[in-house]
């Protein structure tokens, strides 16, 4: 019997320690990233079924706007043209905002994402490359207009970017990637001289018309519902919780340095509107 019980405290110690030994070794998060401003929206881009609908929502109701032009075109009418925004619209940069998270950052970061960007790792977003094909199937001709500066390279990056994908009118005359300014509209009305435009594409309100570049929310809403009747016929928003200019009209800058008062900056927009029992 005493062996029997010697045996078993030997047996509880050993399991016991193996356990508190496995538990010790278990990387645990740090608080400081469990409480990233990033979590939530990049788990629900990252994961969610209604994200990538979003996309297929947005281009099918683009492919029926441009049917509708297509059946209503005569040959003395001007080409027709679709003229779209490429991050995030396009092509999505799910493990970079994965790598931000890794890293503890929780705010856009200029020198990661030009690491980032000549890697090729941006991925199409569902339905754009059946879009953007049925629309050159169909003479349509599609101009890119993006803002980026990774210094001299940066319009071959992007060109490498939408290649990687396949994509069609990847050439001089369709892509212009501006690098001073994130005003698109001196190219989209440069480009609405020789073509009707059907839709403008784009993940930022700032794609459609430099306008709505306030550093306003109310501002930057009134505007929005000045335009109401454009959204789904003129204009097809797509999805991004992350980054854009959004993000400005709250910080007065579209990249906020990571801080704690830009944290309480944060905290104050997400509770604007908050219940008090």
């Amino acid at each position: 019997m005493k062996l029997l019980k010697h045996l078993i405290c030997l047996l509880f110690y050993f399991t016991t320690s193996f356990a508190l030994g496995q538990d010790a070794q278990a990387p645990q998060a740090d608080s400081q990233e469990l409480h990233n401003n990033l979590l939530v929206a990049v788990a629900w881009k990252q994961t969610a079924a209604e994200y990538r609908a979003l996309y297929y929502q947005g281009f099918n109701l683009a492919r029926m706007r441009v049917e509708l032009a297509l059946a209503n075109h005569t040959s003395a009418s001007k080409p027709l043209a679709v003229v779209t925004d490429v991050d995030e619209t396009l092509l999505l940069a799910s493990d970079y905002w994965g790598y931000l998270i890794n890293q503890g950052q929780d705010f856009f970061d200029d020198a990661s994402w030009d690491r980032w960007l000549p890697e090729n790792r941006a991925v199409a977003s569902p339905g754009a490359l059946e879009f953007l094909r049925f629309c050159e199937s169909n003479n349509v001709e599609v101009f890119y207009v993006t803002n980026r500066n990774q210094g001299d390279a940066t319009y071959q990056i992007a060109v490498a970017n939408l290649q990687a994908w396949d994509f069609p009118y990847v050439d001089q005359q369709h892509l212009t990637v501006l690098r001073e300014s994130s005003n698109k509209e001196t190219v989209q009305q440069r480009i609405m001289q020789d073509y009707e435009v059907v839709v403008f594409l784009g993940d930022n309100l700032n794609d459609f018309r430099r306008k709505y570049y306030r550093s306003s929310v109310e501002q930057r809403l009134s505007l929005m519902q000045e335009d109401r009747e454009r959204y789904g016929r003129d204009f097809i928003l797509f999805p991004n919780p992350t980054d854009g200019h959004w993000i400005r009209a709250i910080f007065g800058d579209s990249e906020p340095p990571p801080s704690d008062r830009n944290r309480q900056v944060l905290k104050d927009a997400a509770t604007r509107e908050a219940w008090t029992p």
